[in-house]
C-alpha cells in the first residue's frame, strides 16, 4: 500500500505546477536546515524598508541635484504630486515609509489564508515581483519626477510584497522545527531586522557611484537593488520546502496537554480568530510592546543628543548652547547609538525567540514587560545622574526586547492556535504592528513638542514620555497575564481539519495517513548534501557579516 501511495504521490507532484505547494513537498534526504537560509534570503531583502530614510535627502534634491528647487508657495497639494518642475519635500517622501507598514499589515491580514493554501514558494515569488517591481516603478517615478509613482511603486505595491514576504516562511518554519519554534522563526525575522543594516550602506555606496552633475544616483540605485533583490528573493522562494504530512523530527513527540497546557495539539481556523479573546489579548501584547519600542527607535538620535548635550564630548553645556562643530561631534556619536540599537534589535530577535523555547512564550513576554517597565522608569534617572553608558545600555536592552517581541509572537500563536493556519493568523495579528507604527511615534513626538512648548529643558523633555511608555507596558503585561489556553470549542474538528488540509494541498495516502511510509518519513529533515547546506548559509551569512561590520564601525564612535 505504501509503495502505491508513494508512486501516486510522485506522479501527482510531477504533474503539479512549478509554483504549486505539491511541488515543494520535501522527500527523503532533504535537510530541514536548508529552509531558514531561504527565509533569510527573502527577509534580508524586504527588510530594507527600515532603511529607506537613506534616500530622503538625495530625493529632496532630485531636480536641483546640489540645491533644492522649491515649489511656488501657493502650489496646492494635488499640483505638487504631479509637478515635474520642483523638488519634493522630505515629509512627502516619508509617506512611502508609512505606506510600507500599513500595507504590510493589511496585505498579511488579507492574503494570509491564501498563502497557507498556495504555499510559501508561490507567496515568495509574488513577494519578489511586488517588492522589486515596486522599486522599478519608483525608479520610473524618479525619471519622470512624479512622486505618486513612488508612493504607488514602493509604498503600495512594495508594501504588499513586504506583507507576503514577511509571513511567507512563518508557518513552514514552525512545521519544520516544532521542537524549536521560537528559534526557527527568530532566525527568519532576524533577517527582516537586519535588512537595513545591509541595504543602507549598499544604497549609500551605489548612490555615490552613480551620482553626477545631472543625477543624485537614486534612480540607478533602485534599479540595481531591484535586480540584486530579485535574484536573492527568487533563490529563497525556490529554496522553500514543506514537510510531508505526518512528519516529525527524529526523537521528538508533541508535548501532552498535561505537560504544557499552553501548547495545543489542535488547530483553529483563521476565520474564527476574530472572535477568540486570546487573539485580541495577543493583539494588545504585540501592539503595546511594539508601540513603546518603535517610538524610541524613531527618536533615538535626537533623544541622546538632547538629554546629554555637551556631556557626550566632555563639555559642560546643554544641547542648545553648543556650536556647529560640537553639534556635529555629538551627531556622530548619536549615529553610533542608532547603529548599536540596530544590532541589539537584530540580536534580540534571535536571542529572545530562542530563549522562549526554554522559558515558554508567556513567561518570555512577562520578562519583556516587567523588565521594560523597570528600564523605562529608570531612564530619566539614568539621563540625569548616570553616565551615557548606562543610558545607552538601558535602551539597548529595551530594543532587544522590541525585536524579540516580533520574533516570539509567531511561536506564541502556534502554541495557542495550532500550526495548521498559523501563517494566516500571524498575518491578521500584524494589524497590531500597523497600529503601533502610528501610535508609538505619535506619542513620543507629540509629548516632546508639548514638553518643549511648556519650556521644559531639552535634557528633560523625554522624562514624561518614558513614564507613559512604561504605562503602556503595564497594560501589555496585564494582557499577557490574562492569556489562557484556547477553549476546545474553537478548534477545528477532525473532519474540518481534513478538509482544510485538502484545500491546502497537503497530500495524504489513500488510507488517510501519511503519503510516505514510516521508513521514508524517517529520512526526511536530515542528511542530504552538507556542502549545499553550507553554501546556502554562506550566501546569507556573508552579507549579514558585512552589514554587522559596517554598523560596528559606526558604533565604535560611542566608545572613543
Amino acid at each position: 500500500m505504501s509503495n502505491s501511495n508513494g508512486a501516486a504521490t510522485a506522479t501527482h507532484i510531477a504533474q503539479a505546477g512549478l509554483l504549486s505547494k505539491e511541488r515543494i513537498v520535501a522527500g527523503p534526504g532533504f535537510n530541514r536546515w536548508l529552509v531558514p537560509p531561504a527565509a533569510l534570503a527573502i527577509h534580508l531583502c524586504i527588510g530594507m524598508a527600515y532603511g529607506f530614510s537613506v534616500f530622503w535627502l538625495p530625493l529632496s534634491k532630485a531636480l536641483g541635484v546640489t540645491d533644492v528647487v522649491a515649489c511656488p508657495a501657493d502650489m496646492g497639494f494635488l499640483a505638487r504630486i504631479v509637478s515635474a518642475s520642483c523638488d519634493w519635500k522630505i515629509s512627502e517622501l516619508q509617506w512611502m515609509y508609512t505606506l510600507f507598514f500599513v500595507l504590510l499589515g493589511c496585505s498579511a491580514a488579507l492574503w494570509g489564508g491564501w498563502l497557507e493554501r498556495a504555499g510559501p514558494r508561490k507567496a515568495g515569488v509574488v513577494s519578489a515581483l511586488c517588492w522589486c517591481g515596486g522599486l522599478v516603478i519608483s525608479a520610473l517615478g524618479i525619471h519622470l519626477h512624479q512622486i505618486w509613482l513612488l508612493w504607488l511603486g514602493s509604498g503600495v505595491i512594495g508594501g504588499i510584497g513586504l506583507g507576503l514576504g514577511y509571513i511567507s516562511p512563518v508557518s513552514t518554519l514552525i512545521k519544520w522545527f516544532p521542537d524549536r519554534r521560537g528559534m526557527a522563526t527568530g532566525m527568519a525575522i532576524m533577517g527582516f531586522g537586519g535588512g537595513a543594516m545591509i541595504g543602507s550602506p549598499l544604497a549609500d555606496a551605489l548612490m555615490r557611484h552613480f551620482a553626477g552633475p545631472a543625477s543624485v544616483g537614486v534612480m540607478e540605485t533602485f534599479l540595481v537593488m531591484a535586480a540584486l533583490y530579485f535574484v536573492f528573493m527568487m533563490a529563497g522562494a525556490f529554496g522553500y520546502r514543506v514537510p510531508p504530512s505526518g512528519w516529525t523530527p527524529a526523537g521528538w513527540s508533541a508535548p501532552t496537554a498535561s505537560a504544557n497546557a499552553m501548547i495545543t495539539a489542535h488547530h483553529v481556523h483563521v476565520n474564527k480568530v476574530w472572535g477568540i479573546p486570546q487573539f485580541w489579548l495577543l493583539w494588545g501584547v504585540l501592539c503595546l510592546n511594539v508601540s513603546a519600542g518603535i517610538g524610541v527607535i524613531g527618536m533615538a538620535s535626537p533623544m541622546l543628543q538632547e538629554v546629554f548635550g555637551g556631556r557626550l564630548i566632555g563639555v559642560d553645556a546643554g544641547f542648545g548652547s553648543l556650536d556647529t562643530a560640537q553639534l556635529a561631534a555629538i551627531a556622530a556619536i548619536a549615529a553610533g547609538f542608532t547603529g548599536l540599537l540596530s544590532l541589539f534589535n537584530i540580536g534580540g530577535r534571535f536571542f529572545w525567540a530562542s530563549m522562549s523555547d526554554k522559558l515558554g512564550r508567556k513567561n518570555t513576554y512577562s520578562v519583556f514587560f516587567v523588565l521594560g517597565i523597570a528600564l523605562y522608569a529608570a531612564a530619566p534617572w539614568a539621563g540625569k545622574v548616570g553616565g551615557s553608558a548606562l543610558f545607552v545600555g538601558i535602551f539597548c536592552v529595551i530594543v532587544s526586547m522590541y525585536g524579540g517581541g516580533f520574533a516570539t509572537i509567531p511561536a506564541y500563536l502556534a502554541d495557542l492556535f495550532g500550526t495548521q493556519m498559523v501563517g494566516a493568523i500571524h498575518g491578521r495579528l500584524l494589524t497590531a504592528w500597523a497600529t503601533a507604527g502610528i501610535l508609538g511615534p505619535v506619542v513620543v513626538g507629540y509629548m516632546r513638542e508639548y514638553q518643549l512648548g511648556l519650556g521644559v529643558p531639552p535634557s528633560q523633555v523625554y522624562n514624561t514620555t518614558m513614564y507613559i511608555l512604561a504605562g503602556m507596558l503595564v497594560l501589555g503585561l496585564l494582557c499577557n497575564l490574562l492569556v489562557r489556553p484556547v477553549a476546545a470549542r474553537h478548534f477545528m474538528t477532525a473532519q474540518e481539519l481534513a478538509a482544510e488540509k485538502q484545500l491546502a494541498h497537503e497530500k495524504v495516502g489513500s488510507n488517510g495517513g501519511a503519503a510516505l511510509d514510516a521508513a521514508q518519513l524517517a529520512q526526511v529533515g536530515h542528511g542530504g548534501n552538507p556542502l549545499l547546506v553550507a553554501l546556502a548559509w554562506l550566501a546569507v551569512a556573508v552579507p549579514m557579516l558585512w552589514g554587522i561590520w559596517v554598523t560596528l564601525q559606526k558604533a565604535f564612535v560611542l566608545f572613543h
